[in-house]
C-alpha cells in the first residue's frame, strides 16, 4: 500500500533532547511489600567466618580414617599424610547446592574415602553413602569432644 503524503512530526524536536526522561514512580504497595522483603531476608543471611569452625576442622588433623569404606579405604594407622575433614552432604546438616555443611559435621577421613563419598563415580547410592558417614560421625563424635573439651549433649 502506498501512502499519499509522507508523514510528518506535529511538533519539532528541540536540538539535543532525544527520549524525554520521565520522573521515577514512587514504589507501588507490592513493590515495597517486595522490597522490605528482599531487605530483611538479606539481613538474615548469616556469613559463615573462617574462625567459627576452624577447631572442628583443626580437631581433624593427625587423626585416622573415620569413614573406614571396605576396599578404598587406604589410611590404615593413625596420622596418613592423606586425612582431612569430609563435610557432611546431608541437607539436615546445613548442606545446600554450593554450600558445605557446618564445620562441626566433620568427619577426618583418608583422600580416596573422601573422594568416594563427595563424588559418585561408582554409582552408589546416596543412602548408603549417608550411612557410613552417620557410622563414622557417631564414633568420631566423642573423641573428637574429649579433643575439644565440649560436653556431649545426651539425646531425651
Amino acid at each position: 500500500m502506498k501512502r499519499s503524503a509522507p508523514l510528518q512530526r506535529r511538533t519539532p524536536l528541540a536540538r539535543g533532547s532525544g527520549f524525554k526522561r520521565k520522573e521515577p514512580k514512587p514504589f507501588a504497595l507490592a513493590d515495597r511489600k517486595t522490597l522490605e522483603r528482599h531487605t530483611a531476608m538479606k539481613r538474615r543471611v548469616k556469613r559463615v567466618t573462617v574462625a567459627e569452625g576452624k577447631r572442628f576442622i583443626d580437631a581433624c588433623r593427625g587423626e585416622e580414617c573415620y569413614l573406614r569404606v571396605s576396599g578404598i579405604c587406604q589410611a590404615l594407622g593413625w596420622g596418613s599424610e592423606t586425612v582431612v575433614p569430609c563435610h557432611s552432604n546431608q541437607s539436615r546438616h546445613g548442606k545446600a547446592g554450593a554450600l558445605k555443611a557446618e564445620h562441626r559435621y566433620t568427619v577426618p577421613g583418608c583422600g580416596p574415602c573422601h573422594a568416594w563419598i563427595d563424588q559418585n563415580t561408582v554409582g552408589t547410592p546416596r543412602q548408603v553413602k549417608f550411612d557410613v558417614w552417620d557410622r563414622a560421625y557417631e564414633r568420631w563424635e566423642p573423641v573428637r569432644a574429649r579433643k575439644l573439651g565440649i560436653e556431649l549433649q545426651e539425646a531425651a
